[in-house]
């Protein structure tokens, strides 16, 4: 089962654009960032993750998603292989595709969190 939760704060805001390669699909893409804390060097550590979102969920991640806010995400883990032109060498990235995102806090938060 490939399932991944994700909570924590958006990193830049949602950009939506068309893709072509995939039937015509309208995607948005932006980042989450997840604190944790490391018990060996015993400080928080920031982990970010890449987030793909698909047709009218892209349209509302466009609008609403925006850097700062505090975001739940479900879906599933995915990865894109390709070769890197400069060296030749093969490269690979991991990403979530989001089923659902929720908007967590108040919208007086949200409001509070763009000003910061």
């Amino acid at each position: 089962m490939n399932t991944v939760v994700v909570v924590g704060r958006v990193g830049r805001d949602a950009s939506e654009n068309f893709n072509a390669y995939d039937s015509g699909k309208t995607k948005a893409s932006f980042s989450v960032a997840v604190n944790r804390w490391d018990t060996k060097t015993k400080s928080e550590v920031t982990d970010w993750f890449n987030i793909e979102v698909w047709d009218k969920q892209a349209e509302f991640a466009a609008e609403y998603i925006k850097k700062g806010r505090l975001v739940a995400i479900d879906g599933r883990i995915a990865n894109r292989r390709w070769v890197d032109k400069q060296t030749n060498n093969e490269r690979e990235s991991f990403y979530v595709i989001a089923n659902n995102i929720r908007l967590l806090g108040s919208k007086r938060d949200a409001e509070t969190e763009a000003v910061l």
